[in-house]
């Protein structure tokens, strides 16, 4: 991913400004006409216009600054799976002393009929708001009428009292655009640290004065007027296996480095790690929380009364909070009421739980840190500067010996020391309550680890009957244990099975170490299958990938700009064994293969053999990165086409006379 820092240095040469925003409710046949092929011929919808404005004014009424945000674009709908385009959904922010408000909504539908141009006003019955977290409400509402080669337009505005970030402007989304721009007017007495993220580069950047822009405490203050634009914009196509959109989408952020007053008074809001440190240990929701190890004095002795060393002190801890305090499914690095509570309660958020969590590691006598940090989908930190709220996770550090553990007790069926998925992305920072903070690699302690051992016979009947044991651990345990709880029961579980696998009946199951979570996850199923329905059994074919066989390349695109992020290496391996019934000759079967990726990124291996009436097959599938590289992509490409290729093939099997 590319981040470029754009510099908000003025040049007052004599131009016209080019950004204007346009007229509404006016449609033009160009419009109506326009080709797609121009930008993208397999398009749905595109974006025709789309035009922003960012600015500082004082609200009448409050007296407070606020930002004001206008927002104005044009769609244009060419077929009836473009019509999700018209499903707007406008997210705002709300907190206990503040919310931002959006006001002057308008939408309308164009239709070509009969010559003219018939306009459909949406109803504002058709607009309804959705609360989707504690601190995020929806606005949502559908484009009426919809037809196909409709043009959709809306524009609204939002005021909001969150200065700091400004306003973030997407270039970059689901549908090509012909044209974005965006208009910012930024008083001088502020100064934002702005960045470019993504692939598309600016068509043009330019800017310009505005003479008292703004008054505040009794002075006019000019504004810079900063206009982007971009032009024939790609969409961006989200793929499997990589991390938010937001971390590659071309996108303008603003980050407020700090304030002048007219007075020359200084405010700065870009601090050190230094500053950071200092505020976060002595915060009431964060620090004052970690220190609070009194209210496990009287526990700690009990928790851990069976554990011989640290590491099984932290072990017995780790479950006991586990056990205690059932996640809300809230994020959040501050606890929302302090850890006492939660504890009392047994429930919390993710900052409730570990930092109860590293409260009683400490307790306990034990190392104990805190780890913030950005999940997955909500984007990578940037590094340049500390932004606390760039980050919107806790997890505890524990240090014994020579190791260190990371720790989310909010996830029962996860074994110690490995981490969520969704928290395994880039680095994390580590606050220490007496050393300065510093960075972590956030990554996967163990593989997604799988094997499936098979021995059966083919029967006279041409009916195969046998034994199936899985073994599962890592990741791959983890979502199998989700997937039995989320089922109700086993036997529930075994049934979907038995209905995702059509030609296998599985006749009985047994599943070990469930609930014992450190240990491998075992399933056992008697299972029988149809082959041949037993008249050709001289001469007929059987696929021996009849296990996790991959029909579908998971990487089909022609060129990937971004890494493919799995979060994990993964190793899975089969191992099948199928004694046959009479003496037979093997006339055809799958190429044996040896595969790898460059710079020992993976590897496939296939062999396969028929000796002493036994049919065998030995099958292992590694991919030892986590994180693979754009540059790799052709690479994974190329290596699971030849695999599903060779997976194409079957055994072909004569009776020996």
């Amino acid at each position: 991913m590319k981040t470029f820092l754009l510099s908000l240095v003025l040049c007052f040469s004599a131009w016209s400004a080019f950004a204007q925003n346009f007229t509404y409710g006016q449609v033009t046949h160009d419009e109506m006409d326009f080709d797609r092929k121009k930008i993208d011929s397999n398009a749905n919808a595109v974006v025709l216009k789309e035009f922003g404005t960012a600015c500082i004014q004082k609200d009448d009424i409050s007296g407070q600054l606020e930002l004001v945000f206008e927002y104005h674009t044009k769609i244009k709908i060419y077929n009836k799976n473009g019509f999700s385009a018209a499903n707007i959904i406008i997210p705002t922010y709300k907190g206990a002393n503040y919310e931002e408000l959006i006001t002057e909504l308008k939408a309308s539908t164009f239709n070509f009929i009969d010559g003219n141009f018939a306009e459909t006003v949406m109803d504002r019955k058709a607009v309804f708001k959705e609360n989707r977290s504690k601190y995020i409400q929806l606005t949502k509402f559908t484009l009426p009428n919809l037809r196909e080669g409709a043009i959709i337009e809306y524009s609204y505005k939002l005021k909001s009292p969150r200065l700091f970030n400004f306003k973030t402007w997407e270039f970059q989304s689901d549908l090509p655009k012909v044209s974005s721009e965006y208009q910012v007017f930024i008083p001088g007495i502020y100064n934002y640290n702005v960045s470019l993220k993504g692939y598309q580069k600016l068509s043009d950047q330019k800017a310009e004065l505005s003479k008292e822009c703004l008054r505040f405490d009794g002075a006019n203050i000019d504004c810079s007027k900063i206009t982007y634009l971009m032009k024939d914009i790609p969409a961006f196509v989200e793929e499997e296996n990589m991390t938010a959109p937001s971390n590659f989408k071309s996108a303008i952020y603003f980050e407020l480095s700090d304030l002048t007053y007219p007075n020359g008074a200084k405010t700065s809001y870009t601090k050190t790690w230094k500053d950071v440190d200092y505020e976060l240990t002595t915060d009431q929701s964060f620090g004052s929380q970690m220190k609070k190890k009194d209210i496990y004095k009287d526990l700690i002795t009990g928790i851990t009364q069976n554990a011989p060393d640290d590491l099984q002190k932290a072990r017995a801890i780790f479950n006991y909070i586990k056990k205690q305090i059932k996640w809300n499914n809230y994020y959040g690095v501050f606890s929302e009421n302090s850890i006492k509570k939660s504890l009392e309660s047994r429930s919390g958020s993710v900052a409730d739980i570990n930092l109860n969590l590293i409260a009683a590691l400490s307790a306990a006598n034990l190392d104990a840190e805190a780890v913030i940090l950005s999940t997955r989908e909500n984007g990578t930190i940037n590094k340049l500067y500390p932004v606390i709220s760039d980050f919107n996770y806790v997890v505890a550090k524990v240090n014994i010996g020579d190791k260190s553990y990371l720790l989310d007790a909010s996830e029962p069926l996860l074994p110690f020391g490995l981490l969520p998925l969704r928290c395994i992305n880039d680095q994390g920072r580590v606050i220490n309550l007496k050393k300065a903070s510093y960075w972590i690699d956030l990554n996967a302690s163990q593989k997604s680890i799988t094997s499936y051992i098979l021995a059966g016979k083919l029967n006279a009947d041409g009916k195969l009957t046998g034994n199936l044991i899985t073994y599962t651990q890592g990741y791959a345990a983890y979502n199998k244990r989700k997937d039995i709880q989320k089922s109700g029961s086993i036997d529930e579980y075994v049934e979907k099975i038995d209905e995702r696998l059509p030609r296998i009946k599985i006749l009985h199951h047994e599943i070990d170490n469930l609930d014992s979570i450190e240990n491998i996850l075992t399933e056992k199923y008697e299972v029988e299958f149809t082959v041949n329905d037993g008249s050709s059994n001289k001469q007929f074919y059987l696929s021996p990938f009849f296990i996790n066989a991959i029909t579908k390349n998971p990487f089909n695109l022609n060129e990937r700009n971004y890494p493919v992020d799995l979060g994990a290496a993964t190793d899975e391996r089969i191992s099948i064994q199928i004694t046959l019934p009479d003496q037979y000759e093997l006339l055809e079967k799958p190429k044996d293969m040896a595969i790898g990726l460059p710079e020992s990124g993976g590897k496939y291996l296939l062999n396969t053999s028929l000796e002493n009436n036994q049919l065998s097959l030995h099958q292992v599938l590694q991919l030892n990165k986590a994180v693979y590289e754009p540059s790799q992509y052709l690479y994974l490409k190329t290596f699971y086409s030849k695999i599903i290729q060779n997976q194409k093939s079957e055994y072909l099997l004569k009776k020996a006379n």
